[in-house]
């Protein structure tokens, strides 16, 4: 008999997992979402079944994993953490990439409690990103630090922002607004968001611009390094224009009184967003990523960098984001039912998967086998 995977969440990047591993022949995988259109467009592509579903609702969420092996959560962020919570409640392992702002770790106690795991974070970044990082500094004799930049962005710039959202403009948002923790010198530092902007160039892009954001998440905890950082990268020009917005208020939660009402800053910001950023078909896209460990290698200086370029598939269509995004996801699904993950339980940030040598190959093997190629270099 096949394992059974439920999916929540029909997104650009959920319905792609979902599609994947539906593919892969071993699988019966269901698919949910309350987008019924979104779902039918999956469908169409792979052999999975479907079901509209509330995904916001606990008990809901309760139902469907009950129903199924394991749960992979592709829900957008504000819905992650209680999507996590009820898989776990109704006894199942979870692969999660919905990068939820809540702490993980408030749900180890209840997944251990139940022998279960949840592989949280096993996206691009944060995941991908943070098992390079601890599979580089496991290479080094006295790692000190850890840079990563990452951003999915239009091969086309366009006025006004030069920049298309493959996911939900909320998640987007919440980059530009939720503090930046990274560590200096040992000690946890906290700046704002889109602080500390710099150039930067690389290969394949051309010149972008990196600022603080707050994707170190559980690396800070995970890996003891004295300085590390997380920046997103975005075409020049982008900063201040969402600096803008942000300090006009445009990005607030509070409410306003207007004639008609209260309404919150940011649902109007998000939904007038929504249709600048939306990625259309066949728009062009691309993921770029550096990850970048120094140390020290036969007693010299020495830098690890990693660097990742992935573009929309000519062939599907399907974006870079989506492929980045979700092939961590896929494999970590694979690699579960295979056998692979069982020696961990409880909370298990994506990063922790590269402290297994097999499993940090076989991630990065299957990887290169889908077109997404990690490009090594050393310096010094």
């Amino acid at each position: 008999m096949a394992h059974r995977i439920t999916v929540l969440g029909g997104g650009m990047v959920g319905g792609f997992i979902a599609r994947e591993l539906a593919r892969d022949g071993r699988y019966e995988v269901t698919l949910a979402d309350r987008d019924a259109d979104a779902l039918a467009r999956s469908a169409a592509r792979a052999p999975l079944r479907t079901t509209v579903a509330d995904l916001s609702d606990a008990a809901v969420v309760r139902s469907l994993a009950a129903d199924t092996d394991l749960v992979v959560g592709a829900v957008p962020g504000f819905l992650g953490y209680n999507a996590l919570a009820a898989a776990l409640d109704a006894g199942r392992d979870v692969v999660d990439i919905s990068f939820f702002p809540e702490d993980p770790y408030g749900l180890d106690e209840k997944a251990r409690a139940k022998g279960l795991v949840a592989v949280v974070d096993c996206g691009v970044m944060p995941g991908l990103g943070g098992m390079l990082g601890v599979h580089m500094a496991r290479r080094l004799a006295n790692a000190r630090s850890l840079l990563i930049m990452v951003g999915g962005l239009p091969v086309e710039r366009r006025w006004p922002t030069e920049y298309k959202a493959p996911f939900s403009p909320i998640d987007v948002i919440e980059e530009y607004t939720r503090p930046a923790r990274y560590r200096q010198d040992g000690r946890i530092v906290t700046k704002p968001a889109l602080s500390e902007p710099e150039l930067v160039d690389l290969p394949g892009v051309g010149t972008l611009e990196s600022f603080n954001t707050d994707g170190l998440r559980t690396l800070l905890t995970t890996l003891d390094l004295r300085d590390m950082r997380e920046k997103t990268l975005r075409w020049p020009g982008h900063i201040e224009k969402m600096r803008m917005l942000r300090d006009l208020g445009f990005f607030s939660e509070t409410p306003v009184k207007t004639a008609r009402g209260e309404v919150r800053p940011l649902d109007v910001t998000a939904h007038l967003l929504f249709k600048e950023w939306k990625l259309e078909p066949g728009i062009p896209e691309l993921t770029v990523m550096r990850v970048e460990v120094e140390g020290e290698r036969d007693g010299r200086a020495t830098t690890l960098r990693c660097d990742l370029l992935d573009r929309t598939d000519p062939v599907t269509g399907d974006s870079s984001m989506a492929r980045t995004t979700g092939w961590p996801a896929v494999i970590a699904a694979q690699l579960y039912f295979e056998g692979k993950l069982s020696s961990w339980k409880g909370v298990i940030p994506a990063e922790k998967l590269a402290e297994n040598d097999a499993v940090f190959a076989a991630m990065k093997d299957r990887l290169a086998a889908f077109g997404v190629a990690l490009n090594f270099s050393a310096i010094g």
